[in-house]
């Protein structure tokens, strides 16, 4: 498997897009995933993340997207965010990346007023709309894994249960491995998703809290979990996701650090070369 980056690691340093992404090849990457809104970007950025990929050598394997509003009890609010969704789908296939890394929304209100079961309804039938339209595009979807209590999607079970009534071959899944730890979801538990899973994110976290720390900052013990997950055989990457870090004036340092203990990690894994 390639191990990538999500550029938004260097969203603090203030640089530009491009030295983010040649700082991604100088560090030894393999491919890189994109965190952009193609709503906000002007078609110069636009064009510039391609052309810098392409002349890094960096294969675009992803595009991020988070669309909490899917799950909208606004018709009106979901329209947008469907269309919104198939812009991003539009830009996955403007860069031949392979999926849109697509975060769900929320249960509102602690799952009182509008029933469960109703948002849950609308986040399926939505995917649906968006399968079709990533069917036509020749690209997949991978839904992330979120840990937090009234994410519609927080652990593998829900998971299971969501991408079997979307019905889709192009709607999977994402696993981020400190999500399932956080989420209290073993190694053990990841064959389940058996030719569902699209893409991997990796990082670390204290277990008690979202972090995206890099790996060996924290508590997650990382070789179950890259061992079940080799055993999917999943023909993607595993691409670091990381947050702020503590020092910005030494990013570099940061990403290089994640980038070494996940090498070695994926390396002992047979994971990668």
């Amino acid at each position: 498997m390639r191990l990538g980056l999500i550029n938004s690691a260097w969203a603090q340093t203030g640089r530009d897009t491009a030295w983010g992404i040649a700082q991604t090849k100088a560090l030894g990457f393999d491919s890189i995933d994109i965190f952009t809104d193609p709503l906000d970007i002007d078609v110069r950025e636009r064009r510039l993340i391609k052309r810098e990929c392409d002349r890094q050598g960096l294969p675009i394997i992803s595009v991020c997207c988070v669309a909490t509003g899917l799950v909208d009890f606004n018709p009106s609010v979901q329209r947008f965010h469907l269309d919104r969704c198939r812009a991003f789908l539009d830009l996955v296939y403007e860069y031949e990346a392979q999926n849109l890394l697509l975060v769900l929304g929320e249960y509102i209100w602690n799952q009182e007023v509008i029933p469960p079961a109703e948002q849950w309804r609308t986040a399926v039938e939505n995917m649906q709309r968006l399968g079709e339209y990533a069917d036509r595009l020749g690209i997949d979807i991978a839904l992330e894994l979120e840990p937090f209590p009234l994410s519609l999607l927080n652990n593998v079970d829900r998971m299971v249960e969501f991408t079997d009534a979307v019905g889709h071959p192009r709607v999977g899944a994402n696993l981020d491995i400190s999500h399932l730890h956080l989420a209290g979801v073993g190694a053990e538990q990841v064959s389940k998703l058996q030719g569902r899973v699209l893409h991997v994110h990796i990082s670390d976290c204290d277990g008690q809290k979202h972090g995206d720390l890099p790996p060996g900052r924290g508590v997650v013990d990382f070789a179950p979990y890259l061992s079940a997950i080799g055993q999917l055989e999943i023909p993607g990457a595993v691409s670091i996701e990381l947050e702020y870090s503590p020092d910005p004036d030494r990013i570099e340092e940061w990403v290089q650090e994640a980038y070494a203990a996940t090498a070695s990690l994926m390396k002992q894994a047979g994971l990668r070369a």
